[in-house]
């Protein structure tokens, strides 16, 4: 099977034209060929009207012809032109020079006045075109009789100009067929550059020297160019999403197994097995949690419960007190008590997670946690402020260290995945990081969570 469209194309095309070209040489061939016999019987047509004309009665009382004809041919053997003329008894009364020695066939005559026309063979097999008339002829005496003209032509010329006709049409059609076969192959190389372009480009995101197709494209290959840019662009954002689901993993379990080291080191403590075991839990949440995790954050509320933060906040809090053991940490609670956030627990524990986790990392010894009510355009949810003592952020660094991947002292351990996992949550329910200076005298982190409504929408 071709495996070429360009190739399939051309084959088609020239199926096509082999179809069509051959349909018109044959219909060219009747008809030139049917023109030639009309020709040919309109020159015999005329030869019987000179030999009528040059006829006249002899002193025996029979029909007779001048030696000398009009038509040369008559007087030349083997010219290829014969005739002759037969009494009612049909014996020869006249026979042209040319026919000397040649038996010529002879058409059976019809009514008189009317001419026959026939092919037919001489004794070698040569084939002629007969034409037979009988006419009546009247006499001085005023009597009739009828005699029976024959013109017998060779068809050698005429058989001649059909093939050389033929040739010259089988000559011309095959070289108008590959001029038009060439000029095809030159538009379609031309129609298919857009698909050798898209191959083209495929392969340069392949290779990594290009993001997406470009967008000039023919109007029939937009459409494929657009769903292939969104299908590129759905595989790069899923592979993105696929890597920072384990990067947030990794930064996720960070804490708890620091928690856990703390605990080994802790020997003396009697409550190990307790201790390692809220850990594993944790980590075990934390598993559950990103693997469960939708690409497209929030998409359905209908039965979310509403989100124990005071209890949420303290398990993490004692957590990071085992983590940075070195510190004397001391945690402010403030938290309102109408305050209420509905949405996926582990969507608060990452978000309050992270910004505590920061908070120990930097601050001296006190971090203050405030959650308090957030109202806007209808929506009801929280605000949770989580400040420190520690050096504090530069305002022209607050916006970029959102960004994944950024920190802004390399000497401290991390990723700089944290805070850009807080705003990314945080756009998923709607809200906002905020960062400025704390009243402690360090940084603080505002982020503002809408709860989701039972329709699913924040």
């Amino acid at each position: 099977m071709i495996s070429s469209l360009s190739t399939r194309l051309l084959v088609s095309v020239g199926v096509l034209l082999l179809v069509f070209f051959s349909t018109t040489i044959v219909v060219l061939d009747i008809a030139f060929r049917d023109a030639s016999e009309q020709a040919q019987r309109d020159i015999l047509d005329s030869q019987l009207m000179s030999l009528l004309a040059a006829a006249n009665p002899d002193e025996t009382g029979n029909l007779a012809m001048p030696p000398d004809l009009p038509e040369p041919r008559f007087s030349t053997p083997g010219s290829g032109l014969y005739a002759e003329i037969r009494d009612a008894d049909k014996e020869p009364v006249w026979r042209s020079r040319s026919a000397l020695g040649l038996r010529l066939p002879r058409l059976a005559a019809g009514p008189p006045g009317e001419a026959r026309v026939a092919r037919l063979a001489l004794e070698d097999g040569a084939p002629v075109m007969t034409l037979t008339m009988r006419v009546n002829w009247e006499f001085p005496d005023n009597t009739l009789r009828p005699y029976t003209f024959h013109l017998t032509e060779s068809l050698d010329s005429f058989n001649a100009q059909i093939a050389a006709y033929r040739r010259q049409l089988f000559g011309w059609f095959s070289a108008l067929a590959l001029l038009m076969l060439f000029a095809i192959a030159l538009v379609m190389r031309s129609l298919l550059r857009p698909l050798r372009q898209i191959e083209n480009e495929i392969g340069d995101i392949e290779a990594g020297e290009r993001k997406t197709l470009s967008e000039e494209y023919p109007a029939e290959l937009q459409g494929v160019a657009r769903n292939m840019n969104l299908l590129i662009g759905s595989e790069r954002g899923r592979s993105e999403r696929y890597r920072q689901t384990l990067d947030n993993l990794a930064h996720s379990l960070k804490t708890p197994l620091a928690a856990m080291r703390s605990v080994l080191d802790e020997k003396s403590e009697i409550d190990t097995d307790k201790r390692f075991s809220e850990q594993i839990n944790r980590m075990d949440d934390i598993v559950r949690y990103q693997l469960r995790k939708p690409a497209q954050l929030v998409t359905g509320g209908l039965g979310l419960p509403q989100v124990e933060m005071r209890q949420e906040l303290q398990r993490l809090c004692d957590g990071f007190v085992k983590v940075y053991r070195d510190k004397t940490l001391q945690f402010d609670f403030n938290i309102a008590e109408d305050a209420k956030f509905r949405g996926d627990r582990g969507d608060f524990m990452e978000v309050a997670g992270n910004l505590l986790d920061n908070a120990c990392k930097w601050c001296k010894l006190k971090v203050a946690i405030g959650i308090e009510t957030a109202e806007q355009d209808g929506r009801e949810g929280i605000r949770l402020v989580v400040e420190d003592d520690g050096g504090g952020i530069p305002a022209e660094q607050a916006e970029r260290l959102l960004e994944r991947g950024t920190r802004l002292d390399e000497s401290a351990p991390g990723h700089g995945i944290g805070l850009s996992v807080v705003r990314d949550i945080a756009a998923g329910y709607g809200g906002t990081v905020d960062v400025s200076d704390s009243r402690l005298g360090g940084a603080c982190f505002a982020v503002t969570l809408f709860s989701v409504t039972a329709s699913g929408k924040t």
